[in-house]
C-alpha cells in the first residue's frame, strides 16, 4: 500500500493500522512517521480510531526497546499538539466515558511515557475512581501485580485500594521497593506497611500462611528465603527510620533485633572472647533494657555459656521472679555472700591503665608512634581553634576516622560520638559528647571547611558509614550536604591491591593472604599487609558515649586515625610493589590501565585453569563429572568420547550471564539463573545441592571455584556476546544439541513440562476470562497475524503449522489438560495460564498452542525456530532427516 492510498476521506483505522504494521515490520520508522502525519488527518474520529489501532498492536518484540503502540502514540501526541481543538472535552459525555474506559483497558504497559501520554490524551484521572479501581483489581487477577501497583501510583489511587491486597504479592516476589513507592507520602499507609511487616517478625512465622492469600502466586525458592524474620526485621527497622514511624508500632522487629544482639554479645564475650568485661556490661544493659523476656533470656544464656554465679548476679540485678529462673540460679542466689550479689558496673579508672601497653601487645599489634601528650581532646571553642591551626594547613595530609555507640541494629541512625583527626605527630579527638560542644556553629563550620578544602588530602577507609552518621548527628548536613574535595578512600586502594592479588607484603615478617582466608578484615587487614601488623580491634565496640573514656579506648581511637597516615606514606613511597599506579588518587576516580590489563590477564587465566587448580575439595559430582572435570582443566574431548546431550549438562549462571542462560535454555540445557539481587554464594549452594556446573565471569570465579571443588566452575569473558558465550560453553563441554532440542525447555522458567491446548479449548478459555472481543476477529486482525514472527508468548507467528506434535516433543514431559483448574487457570504447583498474551486473531491460524505448566507462558509454532537454527548452526548436530523437516517452512 502506498502513502497516496491514505488520502481517502474517513479512512478506516484498521487500514491505517495495517500500513503502520507493514512499515514497522520493515523497521522503517521515517516512513511510519510520514504515514502517521497523513493518516491521522484522514480519520473521521481520531480519538476513537487511535484506540482501535492501539488495541490491534502487538506486544514487546525481542531486540526492540519500544513497541509499535508506543511509536504510534508518540506520533499521535505530536500530531495533536498542532490541533488544540482535538480533545476529549469536544465529545459528548457518554462517548468520552466510553473512550476513557477503553483507554484504561490499554494501561497494562509499564513504559512510563506510554502510560503517561495515554492518560493525558484521554484524561483518565477524571474517570470515576471506582472504575479505575476495578481495572487495577482486574490486573491483579491476571497476576500483573507490578503493573497494577505502578498504574495505581500514577492514578493516585493508593487510598482507594486495599493496601494488603495490593502489596503482599509484591513483597512475596521480592519487590518491596515498589511497595514502598506505593505508600510513600501517605502517612497512614506508611504506618500500615511497617506494621504489616512487623506482624511477620515472630519466631514461628511461616510464609505459607501468607501465600494462602495469593494462591495463584508462584514463588521462586530465592523469594521464599527472603521472607523470614531476620530479613523482615531489617526491612522494618529501615522503614521505621525512613518513614519516621514510632518504635511502639514495631514491637516484634525490635524484640527480634534485641534478642539477636543479646545472643551476639554473649557469643563475643564468652564464646569468641573478643569483648572485654567492661564493654559487655555496658552493651548488655542497653540491649536488655526493661524487657522482662530479654532479662530472663540473658540469665538462661549465662547459665549455658558462663556460670551460675554470673547468671545469679544478673538475675538479682533485674529482680527476676523465682518461677522464671533457670534451674540452680535460685540456689546460687542464696549462697552468694553480700559483696558478690552486686555486679560491678563501673569501668576501670583511667589511672589504673598505662599509656604504653604490654610488650606482648606491642609485638602483636600496630602502635601509633605517639606519646600521650600528643593526643589532644577537643571539647571547647579554645581547643577547637588550636586544632584548626594544625589541621587546616594547606597541602597537609589528615587521617579521618569516627566512632559511635554500637546499637546492634536496634536503630538505623547512629550519631557520631568522637571524630579523630590525625596529622603528622599529633591526633585531635573531637568530643561530640561534651556538653554543648556538638551544637557549636563553629564546629560544623570547621567540618565543612575541612572536607571542602581540595588542597588538604583527607584519608579515610570506607567513609560511607561515617558520613551517614555525621548526617544523623547534624541534620543540617542532610539539607545541605558536605562538599567533598581532596578525599582519598583507602578502601578503594585496598580493593585495587586485592584485584592485583598481592599475597606477599614487602618487608613484612610473614605472608599475608588477601580475602576470606585471612583472620583480619577491613582496615586492620590493610594495615597488616602494608605495615606488617594488624590493628587491635578490641575497643572497636566500646561504649563511645560514656565519659571518661578509658586509656585503651583513647589509644585505639588515636591508632585508628594515625595508621591511615602511615599506610599512605608506605604505599606512596613504593606503589609498584603493591601493584598500584604512581598516583594513588587516580584509583578513586577510575581504575588504572595497569589494573585493567591485570584483570584481563586474570580472566584469561581463569578461563584456562591449570590442572592443579581443578584438584581439591571432594563434592557430589553431576553425571559425566570426570568428563566435565577434564574439560575444565583444558583437556580436549577424545575422538572416542561420546558427546553430551543438552539434558546431561546442568548449570547455574551468575547474574552477569542471564543472556547466556536464556540461550542455553533455548537449546535444551537445564539452566538455573541467579536473580540480580542474589549473592554469588547462592550459585555455590546450588552447585553443591543439585550437582550443577557454575558459569560465571569476573571476580567471583576465584571464590566460587574454591567453594565447589574440582571441575565445577567455568569462567567466561563478560565482553563476549551471549550467543558467542553459549557456543563456547557447548564446545567446551562437547555438547551437541539437535534441532529437536530447540525449545524443549521454557526460556522463562526452565521447566521442561508443557501441555498442548487445541484451538477450540483456547478460544473457550479466552471467552471465559473476557479476552475475546468481537472486534478482535476482524479480517484485518487475521491478516496481521500472518505477518508477525517471534516464537514468544506475546507475539504472533507464521501460518505454516500442523496438528503434528512439535519437533521437541520427545525431549519434553507432557502433562494432561485434565489437570487444569478451570477456575484459576493453573496446573498443580504452577502459575495461571497467561491468556492476556494471546492475540485473539491467532485463533484462525494456529490450531495448537503449548503452555508451560510452571509459569503459564503460552507458545505457538513460528519462524523463531529458524532464527535459532541459523544462530547455532555451527554447533547443532543436524542429520539428513533434520534438514528435510526444517528446510521447507523456514527458508
Amino acid at each position: 500500500m502506498s502513502l497516496t492510498s491514505l488520502e481517502e476521506k474517513g479512512l478506516d483505522p484498521l487500514q491505517l493500522s495495517e500500513k503502520f504494521f507493514e512499515l514497522w515490520h520493515q523497521n522503517n520508522l521515517q516512513m511510519l512517521h510520514l504515514a502517521a502525519i497523513q493518516g491521522f488527518s484522514k480519520l473521521s474520529e481520531p480519538l476513537e480510531a487511535l484506540l482501535t489501532i492501539l488495541e490491534s498492536c502487538p506486544g514487546k518484540q525481542k531486540g526492540r526497546s519500544h513497541t509499535l503502540g508506543y511509536h504510534i502514540l508518540m506520533e499521535f501526541q505530536t500530531w495533536m499538539k498542532e490541533r488544540p481543538q482535538m480533545s476529549l472535552s469536544s465529545l459528548a459525555e457518554d462517548k468520552a466515558v466510553e473512550l476513557q474506559r477503553r483507554a484504561l483497558g490499554l494501561l497494562t504497559d509499564t513504559q512510563p511515557n506510554f502510560v503517561d501520554t495515554l492518560m493525558n490524551i484521554y484524561q483518565i484521572k477524571t474517570l470515576d475512581p471506582s472504575i479505575q479501581c476495578m481495572h487495577i483489581y482486574k490486573l491483579q487477577a491476571l497476576n500483573c501485580y507490578k503493573e497494577a501497583v505502578t498504574l495505581s501510583i500514577k492514578l493516585g489511587l493508593q487510598t482507594e485500594l486495599n493496601m494488603e491486597k495490593m502489596l503482599i504479592p509484591l513483597i512475596l516476589q521480592d519487590k518491596l521497593p515498589l511497595a514502598e513507592s506505593f505508600v510513600k507520602g501517605h502517612r497512614q499507609l506508611e504506618k500500615q506497611l511497617v506494621m504489616l511487616l512487623d506482624s511477620w517478625c515472630y519466631p514461628d512465622f511461616n510464609v505459607e500462611e501468607i501465600r494462602k492469600k495469593s494462591p495463584c502466586l508462584s514463588l521462586a525458592k530465592h523469594y521464599v528465603t527472603q521472607i523470614q524474620p531476620k530479613m523482615l526485621t531489617k526491612h522494618v527497622v529501615r522503614l521505621m527510620e525512613k518513614f519516621k514511624i514510632d518504635q511502639s508500632f514495631c514491637p516484634n522487629a525490635l524484640h527480634k533485633r534485641r534478642l539477636d544482639s543479646l545472643r551476639y554479645l554473649v557469643y563475643k564475650t564468652f564464646g569468641d572472647k573478643t569483648m572485654t568485661e567492661e564493654n559487655w556490661t555496658d552493651h548488655v544493659q542497653y540491649v536488655v533494657a526493661d524487657d522482662l523476656e530479654l532479662q530472663v533470656h540473658l540469665v538462661e544464656l549465662l547459665v549455658k555459656y558462663s556460670s551460675l554465679r554470673k547468671a545469679s548476679q544478673w538475675s538479682l540485678r533485674y529482680n527476676l521472679p523465682k518461677d522464671r529462673l533457670s534451674q540452680g540460679v535460685w540456689e546460687m542466689q542464696q549462697s552468694l555472700p553480700p559483696d558478690l550479689q552486686q555486679i560491678c558496673l563501673n569501668n576501670l579508672t583511667t589511672q589504673e591503665e598505662e599509656w604504653i601497653p604490654p610488650q606482648s601487645h606491642c609485638q602483636k599489634f600496630y602502635q601509633a608512634p605517639l606519646t600521650k601528650d600528643k593526643v589532644h581532646f577537643v571539647d571547647t571553642l579554645e581547643t577547637l581553634q588550636r586544632c584548626q591551626s594544625f589541621v587546616l594547613k594547606e597541602s597537609g595530609v589528615v587521617g579521618v576516622d569516627m566512632e559511635w555507640q554500637p546499637t546492634f541494629g536496634c536503630i538505623a541512625a547512629q550519631k557520631v560520638a568522637l571524630i579523630q583527626l590525625a596529622v603528622l605527630d599529633q591526633v585531635f579527638l573531637l568530643d561530640l559528647c561534651a556538653k554543648g560542644f556538638c551544637h557549636q556553629p563553629d564546629l560544623v563550620g570547621f567540618i565543612r571547611a575541612l572536607f571542602s578544602e581540595r588542597n588538604i588530602l583527607k584519608l579515610g577507609y570506607g567513609m560511607t558509614g561515617d558520613l551517614k552518621c555525621l548526617s544523623a548527628t547534624w541534620p543540617e548536613l542532610s539539607e545541605e550536604p558536605l562538599k567533598m574535595e581532596g578525599m582519598l578512600d583507602l578502601l578503594k586502594v585496598h580493593q585495587e591491591i586485592q584485584r592485583g592479588k598481592v599475597n606477599q607484603v614487602q618487608n613484612a615478617p610473614r605472608e599475608v593472604l588477601v580475602g576470606e582466608d585471612s583472620s583480619e578484615k577491613g582496615l586492620s587487614l590493610l594495615v597488616q599487609q602494608v605495615l606488617g601488623k594488624p590493628l587491635d580491634k578490641t575497643e572497636q565496640m566500646s561504649n563511645w558515649e560514656k565519659r571518661p573514656l578509658r586509656i585503651s579506648q583513647i589509644r585505639y581511637a588515636a591508632a585508628d586515625a594515625y595508621c591511615l597516615l602511615d599506610v599512605y606514606s608506605a604505599l606512596s613511597s613504593n606503589p609498584a610493589s603493591f601493584g598500584l599506579p604512581a598516583d594513588l588518587r587516580s584509583i578513586t576516580s577510575g581504575q588504572s590501565e595497569k589494573s585493567k590489563d591485570k584483570e584481563k590477564k586474570g580472566k584469561k587465566a581463569a578461563q584456562n585453569p591449570s590442572k592443579e587448580e581443578c584438584q581439591g575439595a571432594q563434592r557430589v559430582s553431576p553425571p559425566h563429572s570426570d568428563k566435565l572435570k577434564g574439560l575444565l582443566c583444558g583437556e580436549q574431548p577424545s575422538e572416542d568420547t561420546p558427546p553430551l546431550t543438552p539434558q546431561q549438562l546442568r548449570v547455574v549462571c551468575d547474574n552477569m550471564l542471564q543472556g547466556l542462560g536464556r540461550y542455553l535454555r533455548c537449546l535444551g540445557v537445564d539452566v538455573v539463573m541467579l536473580e540480580n539481587t542474589d549473592d554469588h554464594r547462592v550459585a555455590a549452594k546450588l552447585a553443591q545441592d543439585e550437582g550443577r556446573v557454575i558459569l560465571t565471569c569476573g571476580q567471583p570465579f576465584q571464590t566460587l571455584r574454591s567453594q565447589v571443588g574440582e571441575g565445577r566452575c567455568l569462567a567466561l569473558d563478560c565482553s563476549e556476546k551471549a550467543r558467542d558465550q553459549a557456543i563456547r560453553v557447548l564446545r567446551h563441554f562437547n555438547v551437541q544439541p539437535t534441532p529437536s532440542d530447540i525449545f524443549s525447555r521454557c526460556q522463562a522458567c526452565n521447566s521442561d513440562e508443557y501441555v498442548s491446548i487445541p484451538r477450540a479449548d483456547m478460544e473457550t478459555m479466552l471467552k471465559e476470562k473476557g479476552f475475546l472481543q468481537d472486534h478482535s476477529t476482524s479480517d484485518y486482525m487475521l491478516e496481521k497475524s500472518c505477518q508477525q514472527e517471534e516464537l514468544r508468548p506475546d507475539d504472533t507467528l507464521t501460518p505454516s503449522v500442523t496438528l503434528e506434535p512439535p519437533r521437541y516433543a520427545a525431549q519434553c514431559r507432557w502433562a494432561s489438560l485434565s489437570g487444569l483448574d478451570r477456575d484459576t487457570m493453573t496446573f498443580p504447583g504452577g502459575s495461571p495460564i497467561q491468556l492476556h498474551t494471546v492475540p485473539p486473531a491467532l485463533l484462525q491460524r494456529i490450531p495448537l498452542f503449548y503452555v508451560c505448566t510452571r509459569c503459564g507462558k503460552v507458545f505457538w509454532e513460528g519462524s523463531h525456530f529458524g532464527r535459532v537454527l541459523s544462530l547455532f548452526q555451527e554447533v547443532l548436530h543436524i542429520t539428513e532427516k533434520d534438514h528435510i523437516s526444517v528446510a521447507g517452512p523456514f527458508n
